[in-house]
């Protein structure tokens, strides 16, 4: 938290007085650079993604097992080790469903018992791995509750929160507004001083889940399956900029062209926007 106070652009202030006045080590003050996956990670990487996405219950345990079943043997401990890299959990009713970052706001979960019945009324994010043959990023994707419309997105190598301030900024400039409230799980990203910061400077109120709210992520889980097996795994991408192209075609096709059960096949830019002509066109 010391070392966010440190403003490389202070005017009165060098980074190295401010370091030694906040008693943070300057060196510290980079952002570590994405550590290699070996050849072998990153298969196994792309067999537990797929694995998670069928079986979200899975944990290292289970996930370890079946991946031996099928292959080399895998251990529980490295199971968890890329898990972890992936930033996969296991989802399950349980006591906690989100660990919080130590020492962050509790924020009330603001939904409970609420029907949400009005587009930009509640906003949701997410992050999830998206595998490559030569490596691996992170999607983040802000998507409107009512609508299921995909309002924003943004990939990065890292899970940083800058990636994700930046996916809402989109999706408030798509919008041309933001929402009244914005829900997430209590992932670091979610709960770090940036983004709280952005969110509330939008003037949106933020909303947490808590205890027993494990469910509250499916409509956005079933976006992901739906981009990896249709914008990801039938394709091979050897950098982030062919990645992006790809996924910025998916989410167009997504959000203006493809019927969604919810709005009785309407696509979800419909539902959000009814009152825009719909394109039954392609462009040439």
């Amino acid at each position: 938290m010391r070392k966010a106070l440190v403003e490389k652009n202070h005017p009165q202030l060098s980074v190295r007085r401010q370091s030694e006045l906040l008693g943070v080590n300057r060196n510290r003050l980079q952002e570590p650079q994405p550590s290699r996956a070996s050849k072998e990670d990153l298969a196994l990487m792309r067999r537990m993604d797929e694995l998670a996405l069928r079986f979200p219950e899975f944990g290292a345990r289970r996930m370890a097992q079946t991946l031996s079943r099928n292959g080399p043997e895998v251990s529980r401990d490295q199971a968890r080790r890329l898990m972890k890299k992936m930033g996969l959990e296991a989802v399950y009713r349980r006591p906690r469903t989100s660990i919080p970052a130590p020492g962050h706001k509790i924020y009330p979960y603001l939904l409970r018992e609420r029907e949400v019945s009005q587009t930009d009324e509640v906003w949701c994010a997410d992050i999830t791995y998206i595998p490559m043959p030569r490596g691996y990023a992170y999607l983040v994707a802000v998507m409107d509750w009512q609508s299921r419309a995909v309002l924003g997105w943004q990939l990065s190598n890292t899970l940083d929160t800058g990636f994700c301030v930046a996916a809402f900024r989109q999706a408030c400039l798509q919008a041309g507004r933001a929402p009244e409230i914005f829900n997430t799980d209590q992932g670091c990203q979610f709960t770090s001083r940036p983004w709280i910061e952005a969110i509330e400077g939008a003037g949106a109120r933020v909303s947490m889940d808590g205890k027993g709210r494990w469910m509250d992520n499916v409509f956005i889980e079933r976006l992901w399956r739906a981009v990896k097996h249709e914008g990801v795994y039938l394709w091979a991408y050897d950098n982030l900029h062919g990645l992006e192209q790809a996924l910025a075609r998916w989410f167009e096709d997504y959000n203006h062209w493809k019927p969604h059960q919810a709005h009785e096949g309407k696509t979800p830019w419909e539902s959000y926007r009814p009152d825009q002509v719909p394109r039954w066109r392609l462009a040439a």
